[in-house]
């Protein structure tokens, strides 16, 4: 069922990659900032999830200055593509700024209802979806962007407003899911 405007995030206690942020399992409690959280389903091997690792990082980095919990959450099964294993995630990781965390048996996808990578949730301050879709119009290349619709959420729910796009499709790959 899907994940909708308004419904509370779904809790989740996921193994983080990532060291040097967060904690060896995190949970929803434990990711989420003061003003809310920002979750984004991704991976280490789709096209438009690499060509937004800079803006990723810099939205990160956003998150963390307003008190906006900032995770990724790598849900692809690693039997079919391989380079999506923790152990690759940890390669990765060593170069990120946020928690990246592995959900090993899809449940969280199946949770927030994720389609693709990258496919961004953003909860407010109790938890509260206001926005889920992309992070702006043209992924695989920045030079090309027109829109922000995460960054345009952002604003709007740190100003006390719904966001003016609450829902978007996500672009990129598909969650590659367990047979």
């Amino acid at each position: 069922m899907a994940l909708s405007i308004g419904d509370l995030a779904p809790t989740f206690e996921l193994q983080n990659s990532n060291p040097n942020k967060g904690t060896k399992m995190m949970t929803l409690e434990q990711a989420s900032g003061k003003n809310g959280l920002i979750v984004v389903f991704e991976c280490n091997h789709c096209p438009y999830v690499i060509a937004s690792i800079s803006r990723l990082e810099a939205m990160s980095m956003k998150a963390e200055n307003l008190e906006i919990g900032f995770i990724g959450i790598n849900s692809n099964d690693p039997l079919v593509y391989p380079n999506d294993s923790f152990e690759h995630m940890e390669t990765r990781a060593q170069s990120m700024s946020y928690p990246y965390l592995h959900d090993a048996t899809q449940d969280v996808a199946h949770a927030y209802d994720a389609k693709r990578t990258p496919e961004f949730f953003l909860f407010d301050s109790e938890l509260k979806l206001i926005y889920r879709g992309r992070m702006d119009d043209s992924p695989r290349d920045p030079t090309l962007v027109q829109t922000k619709e995460l960054d345009d959420a952002v604003q709007a729910m740190l100003e006390g407003n719904a966001p003016s796009v609450s829902i978007t499709e996500s672009i990129g790959c598909s969650v590659k899911w367990k047979r």
